[in-house]
């Protein structure tokens, strides 16, 4: 190695200096002003034994998880998991022999109960999207009221960014992405405007570029939102997998779930409902015969789950208070014998 030459940082470092940022980040975002969506509905939901076992799968600034630890006995445990760094130094911050988080992927849940050994929990809960700060921190690049670079990675330690994506995605992906996870009735144009500045020579890096250019490609603007909505979140949760992520998690949760184990799971889209409604309704339903199909009740396979009440939204005085929590939907299945 050359004298004076600078040695590239290590994978370590990065991760030690986005921690640090994070760090930071959250002591000027504190959990206080992060509002916890349907906080007690879902920690009810959990039907809490003082000295269970419990997985917080998305910690975020931790509401769920604090109230749950409230509520157990000494003897009781709470393993959180997040993979935004921000979050999983929140969780560090609490001191309680009862309570663990790692920074891992929820789809990861495994390994979780590897590292401590957990054969079976007895409730796991799922607070699905974005958070509130990751919204607010307008570095993060998940919003369109910030001018900032076009980060979107929830994880800041793996993957690649919504600006590198950017610049080798075909048109026709983007397109069905834009379409498919933004439900945006207009993405072929706004996918063509998003090529052509790409083509033009003019890399795509900032939040507030991509929302210029997907305003322009939008021939008809809804009052009461703005153009780039539906591509924002198409984008994020294309580079986050998030729907992949929640496909995987839940059949992991079914095989964790100890008897009479609730899941409980709040969603903020028809994309992650439907997707963790039908999970449910196939582990109710798990025969495929045709009706009148001439076999006993008893030869047939058994419910894994059973539904747990109707889905709960929040009331009128939480959206009021939390307007981020309007579109919040929570559902609730418990664990049969039934292996």
């Amino acid at each position: 190695m050359m004298m004076g030459a600078k040695s590239a940082p290590s994978l370590a470092s990065v991760s030690a200096s986005i921690m640090t940022s994070a760090l930071n980040s959250t002591t000027k975002s504190s959990s206080a002003a992060h509002m916890t969506v349907l906080l007690n509905e879902a920690v009810d939901a959990l039907n809490l034994k003082p000295s269970g076992i419990y997985v917080d799968g998305t910690f975020g600034r931790g509401g769920h998880s604090r109230l749950i630890l409230s509520r157990l006995e000494k003897s009781g445990r709470l393993y959180a998991i997040d993979r935004d760094l921000a979050a999983f130094a929140e969780g560090q911050s609490i001191q309680d022999a009862r309570f663990h988080i790692s920074h891992l992927h929820f789809s990861e849940i495994n390994q979780l109960a590897s590292n401590h050994n957990l054969t079976k929990v007895d409730g796991i809960l799922l607070d699905l999207g974005i958070s509130s700060p990751q919204i607010d921190e307008g570095e993060r690049g998940f919003s369109f009221r910030f001018d900032a670079p076009l980060d979107m990675r929830m994880d800041q330690t793996r993957g690649k960014t919504a600006a590198e994506l950017l610049t080798t995605i075909s048109e026709q992906q983007l397109g069905k992405v834009i379409k498919d996870y933004g439900e945006e009735r207009f993405a072929k144009q706004v996918a063509r405007a998003i090529i052509k500045e790409r083509t033009d020579g003019r890399a795509i890096t900032t939040t507030g570029q991509l929302a210029k250019i997907v305003a322009s490609a939008i021939p008809k603007i809804e009052p009461w939102q703005n153009p780039a909505t539906r591509t924002f979140q198409a984008l994020r949760i294309y580079v986050n997998s998030e729907l992949e992520e929640l496909s995987l998690i839940l059949p992991k949760c079914l095989d964790l779930l100890a008897d009479g184990g609730r899941l409980v799971v709040i969603s903020f889209h028809s994309l992650e409902d439907r997707i963790v409604k039908q999970f449910i309704q196939g582990e109710q339903n798990r025969d495929d015969l045709p009706a009148r199909f001439p076999v006993k009740a008893i030869d047939l396979p058994q419910p894994r789950l059973r539904v747990v009440g109707k889905a709960i939204k929040p009331t009128t005085l939480e959206v009021k208070q939390n307007p981020r929590s309007r579109s919040a939907v929570m559902r609730v299945a418990e664990r049969t014998a039934v292996s």
